[in-house]
């Protein structure tokens, strides 16, 4: 990960304000930003594309100088230099500051692409933050819209997640120490592009957008058209469903800290056994969680054999979860990486 590059220095002459020259339109008022209150100064994630661009534009319009842009190069495709390109010209015009930062978002062996370079993606934000702007800024506004969120809850569906997947994104949460928030996940996609068009604005389409090869373009392209024909408000029908997902997981995640506590971190054989299996399983995903391990049903149902399973010191555990394994120390469960 290279440090952040400042996007003009200081001998560079001034480009002319963009809030008395560009004449943007009426901001509709499913992007207003009236209950978005982020701590000043604060970033907004500068993809480059249609959602980003129009963020960061609605967000200089609302808070002159106190915005920063950070923009993170994949180096995963040749188009990647024209978003910089890009993101450099519309900070220039909005004189908002921006920072670039290169990382390689190449996955590991058994990673998911899409979750290696999410991943990167955050850790490399919050590097740019702090190295940046010193640790000033700590609120990083995100472009996720409600198409992104149905998109998300349809993935998780597609991939029998629980709860917490379908609680899809949250509109604010803290992440690598930074306050991460999503003030547009009631906005429909197409909003923000008509928005942008009629305050003739530009942006940059990513071309891995159109490759159907990713399961997020194949919900995008073929089934979200689809639900707008059978189910008009599918957006605020979804975000309701989000929302009680995200409720019940609340209640579950206190469960879960609740069982912990009572079985030690890490956690006791002896205190799992007692508990039901679903409670066991909540506290495994729990406990897994916060290492930040995912692990799959089959591995969370191979572990609660091998815990009933334990019932003498000769018993040993050893089972392949996320990138690593968990295995029994003595009267413990313990997880080491790889």
């Amino acid at each position: 990960m290279n440090g952040c590059k400042a996007m003009a220095d200081s001998t560079t002459p001034k480009p002319t304000p963009v809030n008395p020259g560009l004449p943007v339109a009426a901001l509709p008022a499913k992007l207003a930003l009236d209950r978005f209150n982020p701590e000043l100064p604060f970033a907004v994630a500068l993809s480059g594309g249609a959602d980003s661009t129009a963020l960061l534009l609605a967000c200089a319009l609302r808070w002159p100088e106190q915005v920063r842009a950070v923009h993170v190069h994949h180096g995963l495709q040749a188009a990647a230099d024209g978003f910089v390109s890009h993101c450099e010209k519309l900070c220039a015009q909005l004189e908002v500051p921006l920072a670039v930062e290169r990382i390689n978002a190449a996955h590991a062996p058994g990673q998911s692409p899409e979750e290696a370079a999410r991943r990167g993606r955050y850790l490399a934000m919050a590097h740019a933050l702090h190295t940046h702007w010193g640790g000033m800024v700590r609120d990083l506004a995100l472009a996720q819209h409600a198409d992104d969120q149905v998109e998300t809850m349809l993935l998780a569906l597609s991939r029998g997640a629980g709860l917490q997947g379908l609680a899809a994104m949250p509109d604010q949460i803290d992440r690598h120490g930074l306050v991460l928030h999503r003030p547009w996940l009631n906005a429909p996609g197409a909003d923000i592009r008509q928005w942008l068009r009629d305050s003739g604005v530009e942006w940059v389409e990513d071309p891995s957008n159109l490759d159907q090869h990713f399961t997020r373009n194949r919900i995008r392209q073929r089934l979200l058209p689809a639900l707008q024909d059978a189910f008009p408000s599918f957006r605020q029908t979804f975000a309701r469903s989000a929302r009680h997902a995200a409720q019940a997981q609340q209640l579950l995640s206190a469960l879960a800290q609740q069982d912990l506590q009572a079985a030690g971190d890490p956690p006791r054989i002896k205190d799992l056994q007692p508990l039901s299996e679903a409670r066991q399983v909540n506290l495994l995903r729990f406990w897994l969680s916060s290492r930040d391990v995912q692990a799959s049903s089959a591995q969370i149902d191979a572990l609660l054999v091998q815990i009933k399973a334990c019932s003498t010191r000769g018993h040993q555990i050893d089972i392949k979860v996320g990138s690593g394994f968990v295995r029994r120390s003595g009267d413990f469960l313990n997880w080491y990486y790889r």
